[in-house]
């Protein structure tokens, strides 16, 4: 049994950063997943693909895993590459390229 610990990623919806910053801990799934062929939903037998830790740090994520000794896989959050644009810059008299509406 095998674990993941992550930082999830703001949505597609948000503009900010609300809702992230903290970290989760999720089982592997042990199962695959198989098609119900009466209803066509996605059924799985593994139960464990159910929980999903919520922890305010990364250090309480991987104490929590090896308190409970449950080997675990660490993904690094990727941050975001911003640019600081000003809205002046648009006006500027050197500007590289002209400036159109």
């Amino acid at each position: 049994m095998s674990a993941r610990i992550f930082s999830p990623a703001k949505t597609a919806m948000q503009s900010g950063t609300a809702k992230t910053g903290y970290w989760v801990l999720e089982f592997e799934p042990e199962q695959p997943r198989k098609i119900d062929p009466l209803m066509g939903y996605t059924t799985s037998g593994d139960m464990k693909s159910q929980i999903r830790l919520r922890f305010q740090t990364k250090e309480e994520a991987i104490a929590y895993a090896e308190r409970e000794g449950l080997a675990y896989r660490l993904q690094e959050p990727n941050l975001p590459k911003r640019r600081q644009i000003s809205y002046a810059d648009n006006f500027r008299y050197d500007r590289r390229t002209p400036w159109t509406h």
